[in-house]
């Protein structure tokens, strides 16, 4: 964002930005270069900044000894860092960022989090058959949507208080139990199940195969009373857990909506068509691929923020990139790193 470029230009920093890079987020070129930037090729520079990882084509306009920043998947695209390492390539990948408060303003997933559990909501409301809030009308009263939001993370607490702010009757689950209070905060109601799997790192664990088959048990029977039910329960590096089968799908109310977040891992829902929307049993399955991308003004807002406070971290007084491997950020953010001999 060219409020980023000004930041860095203050550090010492030279910005060559890629023609037309930002015009999906309404950027034009020139608010680049009036921030300071230069229009060109940024594939020789020094430090590389994207979103997605990069393609093998792209990684052959690398320069050995340069840094790339970006969301690299270090977990599911292994051959994506093996080629990093082997063009000599210093990468950090966003998604790799500790969880720690220090580093809360570099945390791309929890910023991308949120904007996809807010608009998750917008596209339940979008599809759904109902109002969510109470309506009192001269024809009578209509009652609240209920909604169910399973997994509440970043984008499930976003998604909770959205829901909230809709008017609709939210209710919150996820395996760990210290995330009741959060989701109480909000205004909404705690599905207790009798199940929890607290992990590392902020995330849960995965479940015992009869943690699975209780757990499916249970929310079968929960869900059926949900007019919405939205998804966002993912497993870092494997596939996502089965939460809405089938059969839970089949016992809603025609006309409710499953939105399931982790299309991109397989889907939370048995019935998920990842990227596409259908109706099953007369329930609407929607399953959007990189919903940040869809508010592209924020999303990038947000990101840019991440990368810039990241690259900061590894710049010198000079503004040249030196980081400093001893700190806990950079040394759990870098997924392959050129050793100088």
């Amino acid at each position: 964002m060219p409020k980023v470029i000004e930041k860095l230009r203050g550090r010492g920093v030279e910005v060559v930005v890629e023609s037309g890079a930002g015009l999906g987020a309404l950027i034009p070129d020139e608010l680049y270069t009036a921030a300071g930037a230069r229009i060109g090729d940024p594939w020789s520079a020094n430090v590389v900044v994207k979103v997605a990882p990069p393609t093998s084509e792209e990684i052959g306009r690398l320069s050995s000894g340069s840094t790339l920043i970006g969301f690299l998947a270090p977990l599911t695209a292994k051959e994506t860092t093996a080629a990093l390492k082997a063009a000599g390539v210093t990468a950090f990948a966003m998604e790799s960022v500790p969880r720690i408060s220090r580093a809360q303003s570099m945390d791309a997933l929890s910023s991308q989090a949120n904007v996809a559990g807010y608009k998750a909501v917008l596209l339940a409301a979008s599809e759904s058959t109902r109002f969510f809030p109470m309506l009192t009308t001269a024809a009578g009263t209509v009652k609240p949507a209920t909604a169910l939001v399973l997994g509440v993370g970043v984008a499930g607490l976003q998604a909770l208080a959205t829901a909230k702010r809709l008017g609709a009757r939210t209710t919150g689950y996820d395996v760990r139990p210290e995330v009741a209070d959060q989701v109480r905060s909000l205004g909404a109601q705690w599905l207790d199940l009798g199940i929890e799997a607290v992990g590392e790192g902020g995330y849960a664990r995965e479940l015992t195969e009869a943690e699975r088959a209780e757990q499916q048990k249970r929310l079968e029977e929960a869900i059926t009373g949900f007019d919405i039910v939205i998804t966002t329960a993912n497993v870092p590096g494997r596939t996502a857990p089965t939460l809405v089968t089938a059969k839970a799908v089949e016992g809603m109310k025609p006309g409710s909506v499953v939105v399931d977040l982790a299309g991109e891992s397989g889907g939370n829902c048995e019935l998920t068509e990842p990227g596409r929307t259908v109706v099953k049993h007369d329930v609407t399955i929607a399953s959007p691929l990189n919903l940040p991308a869809t508010m592209p003004e924020h999303a990038s807002e947000l990101y840019s923020r991440n990368v810039s406070a990241l690259l900061e971290l590894m710049l010198d007084d000079t503004g040249a990139v030196a980081p400093n491997w001893d700190d806990e950020v950079l040394a759990k953010s870098c997924v392959t790193r050129e050793v100088a001999n």
